[in-house]
């Protein structure tokens, strides 16, 4: 029973989630996607924890909380693929087009400016970024950010490309 009590955490993850988004987005809270999916998790979590305590006499807190990891990193997972893909984001300009095609040019020169526009401002936003004149420019908190993502990619076996390259 207590792989059910995390399969309903999980559930209730799942539905907790995309509604604190939307009212993140409503509300203009300042609070990153992943803080919002990070909250729901903790929010999940605890509901599930309680509900098995409550409900169940023998209540296994490891086995309801593998169940309901592998949910939420299920969803994480999936969230992450599609959150601000600049592919998909192509994908989805071209699907939308009547012909659904559409000269790289017109891609190259039309949509992928305003994407990464888009990406520069989280990042200026974030303050990780400043723009100096015409140019951009890494702020002290960038600079560290940037020291700890490289750290990560070098854990991961993640290329300089953002592929995997093991060359190195």
């Amino acid at each position: 029973m207590s792989f059910a009590v995390g399969l309903i955490a999980a559930v209730a993850f799942a539905v907790l989630a995309p509604v604190l988004q939307f009212v993140a987005r409503a509300r203009g809270w300042s609070l990153a996607p992943v803080i919002v999916l990070a909250i729901a998790a903790v929010v999940a979590h605890l509901l599930g924890v309680l509900l098995g305590v409550l409900i169940l006499p023998q209540f296994r807190y490891w086995d309801a909380a593998s169940i309901f990891g592998f949910g939420v990193m299920g969803y994480v997972f999936a969230f992450g693929a599609v959150y601000k893909s600049v592919s998909l984001d192509i994908l989805l300009g071209l699907a939308e087009r009547p012909d659904r095609t559409a000269p790289l040019s017109d891609v190259v020169e039309g949509q992928v400016p305003a994407l990464f526009r888009g990406r520069a401002k989280i990042l200026i936003d974030g303050g990780l970024v400043e723009q100096v004149d015409p140019r951009f420019a890494a702020t002290a908190a960038g600079q560290i950010m940037a020291k700890r993502i490289a750290r990560l990619r070098r854990a991961f076996g993640i290329g300089d490309t953002g592929l995997y390259d093991f060359a190195d």
